[in-house]
């Protein structure tokens, strides 16, 4: 198991790396593709819950949301998020499901919450300096989760949140947020040359926020019976499994990068 976790890690992290550096086009095109295969992942699960949502119609919505990153004088804001409702709502009259309004809410929900947060994604690697934004950010996500995990397993007591993910612990929890904190203050200093503080108030807002992203994905698994959201990455389950908590983080990075500096 560790073996193919490891395999398909590499394999990952190989596929993301140039485009990520490249970024344009190429990094928009590895977003767009990410995005539809969550969308698949988040209609499947709610099917499996015995709900109904639009495959085609999230899908072709968080594109959307996605692209109007990288162009967005063709895709501009307020008529998308008029387009995305109407047009999800009169699209759900011709759902075939026991219950199209509801359905209808969760299709449009699926693509805000993998469409639009991914938005984030390419407009903060479109910034100044955004690929370091994003290393920053994964590493500091990433760090969290390892320090939480083996923190939890070595002395974690303190349930967490049991409702929704009953293994996680409070030292589990604090210590990645700790561990973020410290991490992200270096870096800071040393990729983006943030102050320590600001480095280290960043790393802390990351280090509580990521595990949420986790944790909501997880309290939709458990409504639904499901142990990933697919099997696609053998060993790691399916791309939300692996992108929750960079779909929560993300886009406090982006507004941390692009807002607080025009506030300062």
């Amino acid at each position: 198991m560790l073996r193919t976790r490891v395999i398909s890690a590499i394999v990952l992290l190989a596929i993301v790396a140039i485009p990520l550096i490249l970024g344009g086009l190429p990094f928009f095109l590895l977003v767009a593709a990410i995005g539809l295969v969550a969308s698949y992942e988040f209609v499947t699960l709610f099917r499996k819950g015995g709900h109904g949502p639009m495959l085609i119609v999230a899908g072709l919505l968080a594109l959307a949301f996605i692209a109007q990153a990288q162009w967005p004088a063709l895709f501009p804001l307020a008529p998308l998020l008029t387009v995305a409702v109407v047009g999800s709502l009169l699209a759900s009259l011709w759902n075939k499901s026991p219950h199209p309004a509801s359905d209808w809410t969760l299709t449009l929900a699926g693509a805000l919450y993998v469409g639009w947060l991914l938005n984030h994604f390419v407009r903060l690697r479109a910034e100044d300096q955004g690929l370091y934004w994003l290393l920053l950010g994964a590493i500091a996500i990433w760090t969290a989760d390892a320090t939480a995990y083996f923190a939890g397993r070595a002395f974690g007591k303190h349930p967490w949140w049991p409702r929704h993910s009953p293994k996680k612990t409070w030292e589990g929890y604090l210590s990645g947020a700790a561990a973020a904190t410290v991490v992200t203050a270096i870096l800071g200093v040393l990729l983006l040359q943030l102050s320590p503080l600001e480095g280290a108030a960043l790393g802390l807002l990351i280090g509580l926020f990521a595990p949420l992203g986790d944790l909501a994905e997880s309290m939709i698994k458990r409504e639904v019976g499901a142990k990933d959201s697919s099997n696609l990455i053998p060993g790691h389950g399916g791309f939300l499994d692996r992108i929750d908590s960079l779909l929560i983080t993300i886009p406090i990075v982006f507004y941390w990068a692009t807002v607080l500096p025009r506030w300062g």
